[in-house]
């Protein structure tokens, strides 16, 4: 994330080169439309499950699952590293391990993982972009799920191979799948960046049109008003 004061400061040059970049990229064809079911999506009848997704910088991720229905919480933070390395100013060196993520938690009863995912890989990110999204480069802005058990593991393992197999992407789908090993909170300023700064030429450029994109593509999803972390 250690272009986002660049864009702050020069805001004007960062709105050119990024809106050049977002109506190539998030106008594509295999992007912001609805994608299949997964073929495997094993009910889970507790009334709370967590999920750990990667899938660049985590002020976008946060502020999409904030609007989905049946989701009850959603933390920015992150995974893949050890705890002694997980602060901003480390992993923004792109050599902890660790990738910004987001842990939702969620009602399996209202939305389960397999629709998570179908969000996830349709109007939250690229799944074909390699360790980096957008403007943001390095392993630390990877696609990656962080499964929280074998049962997330096998539907993330299997939905990939499903739309590898269908072709539903122009290109191969670079997401990875591990085990979740732990999970950090991110600083108190990085929490619902996106609601405390919605007219942020990063924000507005490369997170708001994933909203947009949300409440478009999965209606029967998308919740008008965010659940934001400060009121769970």
């Amino acid at each position: 994330m250690s272009l986002k004061p660049l864009y702050l400061v020069l805001a004007a040059a960062a709105m050119a080169s990024a809106a050049a970049f977002l109506s190539s990229h998030a106008s594509a064809g295999d992007l912001n439309k609805e994608i299949p079911t997964p073929a495997s999506d094993p009910a889970n009848p507790a009334s709370s499950e967590v999920a750990v997704l990667a899938g660049g910088c985590f002020w976008g991720q946060q502020g999409v699952f904030e609007h989905v229905k049946g989701v009850t919480k959603v933390v920015a933070g992150y995974s893949g590293g050890y705890g002694r390395t997980a602060s901003y100013d480390a992993v923004s060196n792109g050599d902890t391990g660790h990738a910004e993520s987001v842990q939702i938690t969620f009602d399996p009863r209202q939305v389960t993982f397999g629709q998570l995912l179908r969000i996830y890989f349709s109007v939250a990110h690229d799944p074909t972009e390699l360790n980096r999204q957008g403007p943001d480069e390095g392993s630390q802005y990877r696609s990656e799920i962080f499964t929280a058990s074998p049962e997330q593991e096998a539907t993330a393992r299997a939905y990939i191979a499903q739309l590898d197999a269908d072709h539903i992407f122009a290109a191969p789908i670079a997401t990875k799948v591990e085990p979740l090993k732990g999970f950090h909170r991110a600083e108190d300023y990085h929490q619902d960046y996106l609601f405390k700064n919605p007219h942020a030429s990063y924000i507005q450029i490369n997170d708001l049109p994933k909203i947009d994109a949300l409440k478009r593509v999965w209606p029967d999803f998308y919740r008008e008003k965010p659940l934001l972390l400060s009121q769970t």
